[in-house]
């Protein structure tokens, strides 16, 4: 049981390493083939390959993109995440242009996860915050 839970941590972990360490490949060991990402960002395909443009496009957007994991809550095959996503922001997101920023805001995730792969991720960001610490939100349409 203790090497599940290890293992099951380590997968999630290793989710933030591929935003903190730019290296969208990483997510090829931990996620699923049908892993299921709720909610899909726009524009976002289905699967492990669909995040890959999200890491890509945060890294351009952040270049000093670091997660801060602050708790961890966990029970076989599930894991409850509560972190902080921080950067300069120097690249254009979601069409705002740089802005010099640094900022930083929240995340939950829960995770369920069988035989040490991640198969579902709910997500909630605050991006409320980060559009108000950018002083702009992104153009609709």
């Amino acid at each position: 049981m203790q090497q599940q839970l290890c293992a099951e941590r380590s997968a999630v972990e290793t989710l933030y390493r591929a935003f903190s360490e730019q290296d969208p490949d990483l997510v090829d060991a931990i996620l699923a083939p049908q892993w299921d990402d709720i909610p899909l960002a726009p524009g976002q395909a289905p699967g492990p390959a669909g995040i890959k443009p999200i890491i890509r496009m945060l890294a351009a957007a952040l270049p000093d993109l670091h997660i801060a994991i602050h708790d961890m809550v966990q029970e076989p095959g599930k894991v409850g995440v509560r972190a902080e996503i921080g950067g300069t922001h120097l690249g254009e997101l979601f069409g705002i242009a740089p802005t010099g920023k640094p900022v930083s805001f929240r995340l939950h995730e829960f995770h369920t996860l069988a035989n040490g792969l991640i198969t579902t991720t709910w997500h909630m960001e605050d991006w409320f915050g980060l559009f108000l610490q950018l002083g702009q939100f992104p153009r609709q349409g």
